[in-house]
């Protein structure tokens, strides 16, 4: 089995899901006491918030490249970020790698066109929502976003840094959510791609009146993908 780097703390939370769902999905396909063969950089998400606040994005960027080379000296064979926004900041890891890095957008992508939808909502941070770190991988693959009001992207952000990102999910907000993806369902949309990891915390993804896509699952999920790909492959040749 690979072994996997990841960068995390960019909420505790959401790197938290990324460890249960890949050990869940390893378990389910091998069956028996496994599990992942995982290293994880943690940060401490204040000072990550107050550099996102703040818009130092290459400090960001450093502090990933650094984590980075740690994971790789470490014995990490890939690496991947736990967090949707600090994408933005994933050049400089990206150009001193000598691993493979997997990008969040370009999984998510990998899992729309497979699934043939073409017009799309991206909710996420402020960040994630109307900048091109994320949104481009997506429309580079003929994936249409439809625009989401400035009301709406001002209090999906301040839902996730106010609440979720401390771990608090309320019921109000939960709500909210729920009215705005029926909303969106009336722009003939295909799915709903909830582009932030702790979204899922407050979105039930299988109770809504369109798809919506979990980034952290389908990231997940292809992170076993590449994981077990080796020993899959040997056992079907067996």
């Amino acid at each position: 089995m690979r072994k996997l780097g990841i960068i995390g703390g960019m909420t505790w939370s959401s790197t938290a899901l990324y460890y249960d769902h890949i050990n869940r999905e390893i378990a389910r396909r091998l069956g028996g006491l496994h599990s992942g063969r995982i290293a994880i950089e943690s940060f401490d998400f204040d000072e990550i918030a107050a550099q996102e606040a703040s818009g130092d994005w290459d400090g960001i960027g450093e502090s990933l490249a650094t984590a980075a080379r740690n994971l790789e000296a470490g014995g990490a064979e890939a690496i991947v970020i736990a967090c949707n926004t600090v994408h933005k900041s994933c050049g400089p890891l990206e150009a001193t790698l000598k691993i493979p890095f997997f990008h969040i957008a370009d999984a998510t992508a990998d899992k729309l066109v497979a699934d043939r939808c073409k017009r799309v909502a991206l909710l996420g941070t402020r960040f994630t929502m109307t900048e091109p770190f994320f949104r481009s991988r997506l429309e580079d693959r003929g994936i249409n976003l439809v625009p989401i009001d400035k009301e709406w992207i001002d209090e999906v952000d301040r839902i996730i840094f106010e609440e979720l990102a401390a771990g608090r999910v309320v019921r109000n907000s939960q709500r909210k959510l729920k009215t705005l993806i029926t909303e969106l369902a009336k722009q003939r949309v295909d799915a709903v791609v909830l582009g932030c990891t702790e979204l899922v915390l407050a979105v039930d993804v299988r109770a809504n009146v369109l798809p919506v896509y979990d980034t952290t699952e389908i990231h997940a999920r292809a992170c076993v993908d590449w994981m077990l790909s080796k020993e899959e492959r040997a056992r079907a040749a067996a």
